[in-house]
């Protein structure tokens, strides 16, 4: 009966502390909307570059104000496609953009550019033609290129688009320094410092990381971006699994 009670009262405390932290992340996340600009005066480095296999990239640099050193923006690759760029980039970087009719992959229609660098697809969710679509990731590109310094690279992954935790993990063993990914759920093998478990919601688990402009708004909730880019570090903030 002692037991039965005890586990009744620990049952009880579990469930008010995820509805207080489900409160927390709430109030948190309004509180990061509301101040979405971010002051560019944060940061001590603003030559960096963002490379990432969903839009999360571009929402950076339209929050900092800065010019998009990085031409991926307002696109995203499925993860085989994005593992295999990584692994041999520079070579990719300077293939041709070549677009396509058909897609290799069949899980959404195609009502977007899709263009190939060699055999990897690009997905430009986000543009209206392929005029658009390439003449941003040319001049974008070209401007990458013009300071192609892989200290100065920041690697961002997340678990969405046939992104697995096989892909994460092949990710992280990539020579590049500053790498980090995002996930629905932890990764064994991967610490704090390298992936970010995203908070589950009470009662409403995901399957996925969010999309990449939102999983930037809240990633504040996670971890220090402006010491990342400026100290080339992970600080964990609040919501660290």
């Amino acid at each position: 009966m002692v037991s039965l009670k005890f586990a009744t009262i620990r049952f009880s405390w579990v469930r008010l502390k995820a509805i207080f932290l489900h409160l927390e992340f709430f109030i948190r996340r309004k509180i990061n909307k509301h101040f979405k600009n971010k002051d560019v005066a944060l940061l001590k480095n603003t030559d960096f570059v963002i490379i990432a296999n969903n839009c999360f990239a571009g929402q950076v640099y339209k929050s900092f104000g800065l010019p998009y050193n990085t031409p991926f923006v307002g696109m995203f690759l499925y993860g085989p496609c994005y593992l295999k760029l990584l692994q041999d980039f520079k070579r990719y970087m300077n293939e041709e953009l070549v677009f396509v009719e058909e897609s290799v992959y069949k899980d959404r229609e195609k009502t977007y550019p899709v263009a190939k660098l060699g055999d990897i697809e690009l997905h430009f969710s986000h543009y209206n033609s392929e005029k658009e679509a390439s003449e941003k990731w040319h001049r974008r590109r070209n401007r990458m290129l013009e300071n192609f310094d892989l200290d100065n690279f920041y690697f961002i992954i997340s678990d969405r688009e046939r992104v697995d935790d096989e892909v994460i993990k092949d990710f992280h063993k990539l020579p590049f320094k500053n790498k980090l990914s995002f996930g629905a759920k932890t990764i064994d093998s991967l610490g704090a410092f390298e992936h970010v478990a995203l908070f589950q919601a009470f009662k409403r688990k995901q399957t996925q990381a969010l999309g990449g402009t939102k999983l930037f708004k809240i990633s504040p909730l996670y971890f220090d971006f402006e010491n990342w880019i400026n100290e080339k570090e992970i600080r964990r903030t609040r919501f660290n699994y």
